[in-house]
């Protein structure tokens, strides 16, 4: 196994793009050091990517918006307290990801680009419109989260392709996220299904929504029909139902030993209204961390 530890991301898309047989990065390694053990993959190249200048920072920008570095850990987001005032729903998406030793050393780029549908941060990630600056060999591209997994354990990203900084929008005022998923046990388990819904407000009134649904399809879901039951509301019960009516359609779930088909179905419209109710709270300034009051 060739072990590399570069020092700027271009020379990173370089080793990747030349390397023969599987490779894999290394930033928190939860995903890579777990299958490597397992021997799921056994990579010919590793490219450790921590040593990388700006990879374990968080950093506003002038415009209020945000720039994660690719190997800052959950736990390092859930003790930021702009980020969590700004994000709240990205940060308990990503809180949610392991135990508290996972908590320490996963990132919210590894949990995106391990390709899994039931990512917990992933819907999160998607509601809030966040994007990625993708480093390859012939330079940089900006996308949009959704567009990088593409089914269970795949990504859009080329070879010599990988992600070098994810960026959240500016949060502006009146506005709020939250996300939540279901699971058989309290903790330490992955999501039956999972539903994140960001949203902005003029008064009472949603002027902007978007709503992610995770674990219900190959892929996590940007579901416009459901954000567009709840535009133009004040999230009174009418909307509430379009919403979970729309979120229940846009499944493609699977059968499997943590659901079945229906049940994922109906749950994702139940969950589809409790997280839109938080996150209308938090736009509201009544609820900040924490799904109550």
């Amino acid at each position: 196994m060739q072990y590399h530890s570069p020092d700027s991301f271009a020379q990173a898309a370089r080793l990747a793009a030349e390397a023969e047989g599987i490779t894999r990065f290394l930033a928190g390694g939860t995903d890579v050091l777990v299958q490597l053990r397992a021997d799921i993959v056994t990579p010919d190249t590793l490219i450790d990517i921590k040593k990388i200048p700006g990879t374990h920072d968080i950093t506003r920008n002038g415009d209020g918006s945000w720039t994660l570095g690719v190997a800052v850990p959950g736990a390092e987001l859930g003790e930021h307290a702009g980020l969590v005032a700004d994000w709240p729903g990205v940060v308990e998406a990503m809180n949610l990801v392991g135990s508290t030793q996972v908590q320490g050393r996963a990132t919210l780029t590894g949990n995106l680009c391990n390709g899994s549908p039931a990512a917990d941060s992933v819907p999160a990630m998607v509601a809030a419109s966040m994007t990625a600056t993708v480093t390859g060999p012939d330079g940089e591209r900006v996308v949009a989260v959704e567009d990088i997994p593409t089914g269970p354990g795949r990504t859009s990203l080329a070879k010599g392709e990988l992600v070098s900084a994810l960026h959240i929008p500016a949060r502006g005022a009146n506005a709020g996220d939250a996300y939540l998923r279901f699971i058989p046990r309290s903790e330490m388990d992955i999501a039956v299904v999972g539903c994140a819904v960001n949203l902005r407000l003029d008064g009472d009134t949603i002027t902007e929504a978007r709503v992610s649904l995770g674990a219900v399809a190959p892929t996590v879901l940007l579901v416009q029909d459901a954000a567009a039951a709840i535009i133009g509301s004040t999230l009174d019960d009418a909307a509430l139902d379009r919403l979970a009516a729309a979120a229940s359609a846009a499944c493609k779930p699977i059968d499997d030993k943590r659901g079945t088909i229906a049940f994922r179905t109906e749950v994702a419209g139940v969950l589809a209204k409790r997280v839109a109710r938080i996150a209308y709270a938090r736009a509201k300034g009544e609820i900040i961390r924490g799904h109550h009051g």
